[in-house]
């Protein structure tokens, strides 16, 4: 019986002895724990075991590759190779023993020391790759791009891909290489010291192994010089007229390099025949001889110099032609401008009257700023104090049969405007726990009508048959904490269209907390013990974090860049976010490098460097379970092709998106913005227009502010095979007000490529011979109209002010249309912008009126008024040529 107890009693204690170890050691990766839970909620449990297996397996065979390289070489130099036993031979039996007892204690002592050596020397020389292995999976999985650089023609996913893992390969083993030859050399010098002093000659064995580690240092330092070949072609020193190498690099320099390596090869071979048969030392010494000379003269800036100076300097565009073109058609390509259709446009001097078709569709002219109607729709639709919206986007929706733009936003928690005692843990976390619903207002409106709402209200009603089955927005642009769904509260009027949403989340997301274990870890992980021993979750509940999109997004996925605009996007179903993802690099082979600043983690945006940039990917996040998905928007991008070969599952087909979505796909802004920068210098392809640069352009400004692109919804004459649905930028020339261009960017209609989603450039540009007035001139103009400035004065009295929105432009036959609305702003602290006019400017007519129908009815009043030979309001014949032109549909 004794024997049972002592048994019961070793068992008992054995598994609590377990079950302490296995918390221990929960706590112990509750970090690593609660990250594969949090993945596998999303259904990326299998990816989150490829990351970590492709890191640590890269790391650590990275390392054992180092520390096999270091220990072979010192195992070999101390035990086999560093001493010639006929070293011993002359000397007498107890001299000769001696020696041997001395020779063997050193050799296997000493490796005691070699194995923590070289895994000391293995772990520093690794290092840097262990930051890297995502990049090696590019190295690894990348496929080839069929695009070629243009200056040594190998294909440039060679630099976007492989090309910065072999740098650091390079720098690795060169340090290696350099390590191992002084330690050998030294290991071979101490064991040399216990040879007899009668016998100093060195062992043909320990000749060979210095003599290979010589060569294999040459050879890394060769590499190197061929490495730097490719370095050429991201110089800076031809700035600001072209970036890459220019005739002195590519002329002097990358000769030089060729001979460096050919120097320095001929010279280690020679020093392997010197040191087996003492020969070849003449050689060696006249090949080292003019590895440095060719060396100094790499270094010697005077060469250089004298070559710029009397070479390139009196013939600039003749010399560096070539190089320039290099420079162009790589940052074109690089940006993805290379495809840009330019439509010429030759402006009338006066004005054209309105065509019907516009008139037809000035429903879609959008003349509520978005950044406006982020005070109107929070003072109008927030409702409760702790909604929120924090960005007006914008789309189009079949609505009625009929294509609308309009303006919408989410509705998001944010319990910042509650009273302090109210922003306690359990409202936090358990009570205010997600957003309801959306607005969504058409982009047009009339200032002497009550604004119109498609949807609105808690209730969602709609004029126009919009409905959301799920409307709580549990994921969103908000800071969001983490939330505990379902739970045992009694939540009431959180929203009124349904009062226990949150006890009834049926989403996908979320982490099951339903084990104690899992609730101490969770809890740990967010060091808040209320989340231990709150009595109000029950086995049902679910742990709900990284409710930021873009912190959602970058923690699956922290190799894309993201825009800074996310929109939302209203379905039957559900509502979305829209997150566009770039990827990007610097290592495009002789293009123009620019800096850029993306979203980041806790509201605060990430600063980039790059060449190169792709918006390879759409990101659809569920606002209501917080589902991600993945989909490759530019089939093209080999960065993300590679991505995709070693992720599989991760990317999916853009034309597997559900079609609703599909549909409201739009061109990015900051991309946009991006390639307009670089587009406005590099539009000049022709070299010596380049070098003038007689033509460069800027951005359009309103009172000194840069304008920013705008969404429309237009019919594009001229680039009929684009989508209606476009992003627009207007441009200068640099020093300038007068309008040079208009850009758009869309998407080419389905039918044309085959393709889902297929994005597209176009500029509309402006023949230098007619004065087109700019943005800045026509506000000019509205300033100066005597009318206007009456009721501006009348309007700016005390206790509200005038504000201009932004313009609209729109191209009509040979004529530009600016539309730029005016409101009426309270300068106390509750702010309702309120539409007060709209303005219209055509040629140096200015006209404003309630309505966008009053105002054109104004405008073509008076230009009935100054265009000759109309009757009885129809525009005198011309001519049949085209006339491209932007319509509102």
């Amino acid at each position: 019986m004794r024997n049972w107890k002592d048994l019961l009693t070793i068992s008992a204690v054995a598994l609590g002895a377990l079950a302490l170890i296995a918390l221990a050691l929960g706590i112990a990766l509750t970090n690593f724990l609660v990250d594969f839970w949090w993945f596998s909620s999303l259904d990326f449990g299998g990816y989150f075991w490829l990351r970590v297996l492709y890191r640590y397996i890269f790391s650590g065979g990275v390392t054992i590759f180092f520390f096999g390289i270091f220990f072979l070489h010192f195992w070999a130099a101390s035990r086999y190779l560093g001493v010639d036993q006929s070293a011993f031979s002359e000397l007498t039996r107890s001299d000769g023993a001696r020696y041997r007892n001395l020779l063997s204690l050193f050799q296997t002592g000493s490796m005691k020391v070699y194995v923590p050596l070289s895994l000391i020397l293995a772990v520093t020389i690794a290092a840097p790759f262990y930051t890297q292995w995502e990049q090696a999976l590019l190295f690894f999985f990348g496929p080839a791009s069929g695009v070629m650089d243009p200056v040594y023609g190998e294909d440039v996913s060679f630099y976007l891909l492989q090309l910065p893992l072999l740098e650091l390969i390079y720098s690795e083993l060169l340090a290696t290489a350099v390590i191992l030859l002084v330690a050998v050399w030294v290991l071979y010098w101490i064991e040399h010291q216990l040879l007899p002093v009668e016998r100093k000659e060195w062992p043909v064995g320990a000749r060979l192994h210095l003599a290979f580690l010589i060569f294999v240092t040459a050879f890394f330092l060769a590499w190197g010089f061929l490495l730097e070949r490719h370095n050429l072609l991201y110089v800076g020193a031809h700035e600001p007229v072209f970036f890459g190498p220019g005739f002195v690099e590519m002329r002097y320099v990358n000769p030089l390099l060729w001979m460096l390596v050919v120097w320095l090869l001929a010279a280690a071979t020679c020093c392997i025949a010197w040191v087996y048969n003492g020969k070849a030392f003449n050689g060696m010494a006249a090949f080292l001889v003019l590895f440095f000379i060719t060396w100094a003269m790499r270094h010697w800036q005077f060469p250089q110099q004298m070559l710029d100076r009397f070479v390139v300097k009196p013939n600039p565009v003749a010399v560096e032609r070539d190089f320039m073109n290099n420079n162009i058609k790589a940052t074109l390509s690089a940006y993805g401008l290379d495809q840009v259709k330019t439509i010429p446009l030759t402006a009338t001097a006066g004005a054209d009257l309105i065509d019907p078709h516009t008139r037809e569709n000035l429903h879609n002219i959008p003349i509520w700023d978005p950044e406006y109607l982020d005070d109107v729709y929070q003072q109008l639709q927030g409702i409760r104090p702790y909604y929120r919206f924090t960005d007006v986007d914008v789309g189009r929706y079949s609505l009625n049969g009929v294509t609308e733009q309009v303006n919408l936003a989410a509705r998001e928690i944010n319990i910042g405007k509650l009273p302090k005692e109210a922003q306690n843990w359990e409202n936090t976390h358990l009570r205010y726990t997600h957003g309801f619903g959306a607005v969504v207002t058409p982009a047009s409106q009339k200032a002497d009508l009550p604004m119109e709402w498609f949807l609105r209200d808690l209730n969602l009603q709609s004029s126009v048959g919009m409905t959301v089955e799920k409307p709580d927005i549990y994921f969103g642009t908000e800071q969001l904490g983490y939330a505990v769904v379902p739970n045992r509260l009694n939540i009431v009027d959180i929203s009124s269209f349904d009062m226990d949403s949150s006890q009834n989340y049926t989403g996908r997301d979320g982490v099951p907390i339903s084990s104690l274990f899992r609730r101490l870890l969770c809890a740990i992980y967010f060091r808040d013990e209320k989340l231990f021993f709150s009595i109000n979750i029950d086995d049902n509940s679910k742990l709900l974090f990284r409710r930021n999109i873009v912190e959602r997004i970058k923690t699956l996925t922290p190799f894309l860049a993201l825009d800074r605009d996310p929109y939302i996007v209203v379905t039957p179903r559900h509502i979305y976010w829209v997150q566009d993802a770039y990827t990007t690099s610097n290592w495009y082979p002789a293009s123009k490098p620019t800096h850029f600043t993306f979203a980041g983690v806790d509201g605060k945006e990430e600063a980039h460097k790059f060449n190169y940039i792709r918006n390879s990917v759409k990101v659809v996040v569920d606002a209501f379970d917080g589902t991600v998905d993945y989909y490759v928007s530019d089939p093209s991008d080999s960065i993300i092709l590679g991505y995709s070969k070693a992720y599989p599952g991760v990317f999916k087909d853009i034309a597997t998106l559900p079609p609703l979505l599909r549909e409201q796909l739009r061109y990015p802004r900051d991309v946009f913005g991006v390639q307009m920068g670089i587009y406005a210098k590099y539009h000049q392809t022709d070299p010596a227009l380049f070098y003038q640069q007689a033509e460069t352009w800027d951005v359009a400004k309103v009172d000194n502010n840069p304008m920013k692109p705008y969404y429309f919804t237009t019919y594009l004459e001229g680039a009929e095979e684009m989508q209606d649905f476009v992003l627009l930028n207007a441009m200068t020339p640099v020093g300038r007000n007068n309008l040079s261009m208009i850009g758009v960017a869309g998407s080419l209609k389905a039918g044309v490529t085959g393709l889902p989603y297929s994005p597209k450039i176009a500029v509309y540009k402006f023949s230098r011979d007619v004065q087109v007035n700019g943005p800045s001139q026509v506000s000019a103009l509205i300033d100066q109209d005597p009318e206007i400035a009456r009721l501006f004065a009348l309007w700016d009295q005390k206790g509200s002010h005038v504000q201009r929105g932004r313009m609209i432009m729109l191209p009509i036959g040979r004529s530009l249309l600016y539309v730029q609305p005016v409101y009426i702003v309270s300068t106390a602290s509750t702010k309702i912008p309120e539409l007060a006019r709209v303005i219209l400017s055509m040629g140096n007519i200015v006209v404003m009126d309630t309505s966008l129908e009053k105002a054109l009815d104004r405008l073509e009043a008076r230009l009935r008024q100054t265009i000759p030979g109309t009757n009885h309001g129809q525009p005198a014949p011309t001519d049949n040529e085209a006339i491209p032109s932007m319509r509102p549909l």
